[in-house]
């Protein structure tokens, strides 16, 4: 534990919590002997929602999309166990596809957690990176292929809203080399796990093109 884990209120800054919980999912996908868990999934995706609001109005629409995915992801995992388990029971009512359904819903969170590594990347490949940049190429990376023409130009009107570097680490109670340390982490936890994810729909013979 670094000189920055923990914050002045003794508690872990949010990146730091994200970024263990997401280490843990990582070594469970990556062990391959037992199906990751609803529960534990969806409540490491439920500290990242901080993420998204650190950001303000120009990820309003992923905070609010991906805050009502997670939520419903947690009250299926009162009763479903894996997140396999959620998928079995789409296709066997062939309503994978379909709103509502906690398959596109896992699909959608899936596109938030890769949003955050794809920004996370971009943040750190230069210094000189803005947020605005970082984000822009992030989205344009992620989520753009799936949205609306409407969601596309809004998010791109809210680009210029972003907080400046210093206000999002400000805000995320981390350093430049404290964030560094943590972006990277999460970077390298959070891919298998989406791996895994895409895999679930791919051995089921389910494009990703959605």
């Amino acid at each position: 534990m670094d000189d920055h884990e923990i914050d002045n209120t003794n508690n872990m800054t949010p990146l730091a919590a994200i970024v263990e919980a997401f280490e843990e999912l990582a070594e469970i996908v990556k062990d391959s002997k037992e199906e990751l868990r609803l529960k534990a999934f969806s409540d490491a995706c439920a500290l990242v929602s901080v993420l998204f609001d650190s950001l303000g109005i120009a990820f309003k629409f992923a905070e609010i999309e991906y805050c009502a995915k997670v939520r419903g992801l947690v009250e299926a995992s009162r009763k479903y166990a894996t997140l396999q388990n959620v998928i079995e029971v789409d296709v066997k009512n062939d309503s994978v596809k379909s709103p509502g359904s906690l398959s596109r819903n896992l699909r959608r969170v899936r596109q938030g957690l890769d949003l955050i590594r794809a920004l996370f990347q971009q943040f750190l490949s230069t210094y000189d990176c803005s947020l605005r940049e970082a984000a822009s190429t992030a989205y344009s990376q992620t989520c753009a292929p799936y949205h609306s023409w409407a969601v596309r130009a809004a998010v791109a009107a809210g680009m210029y809203a972003l907080p400046s570097r210093d206000q999002l680490l400000l805000k995320l109670n981390e350093t430049d080399q404290s964030a560094e340390k943590r972006m990277k982490r999460y970077m390298k936890a959070s891919l298998p796990v989406i791996q895994y994810i895409d895999r679930l729909y791919t051995s089921r013979d389910i494009s990703l093109d959605w």
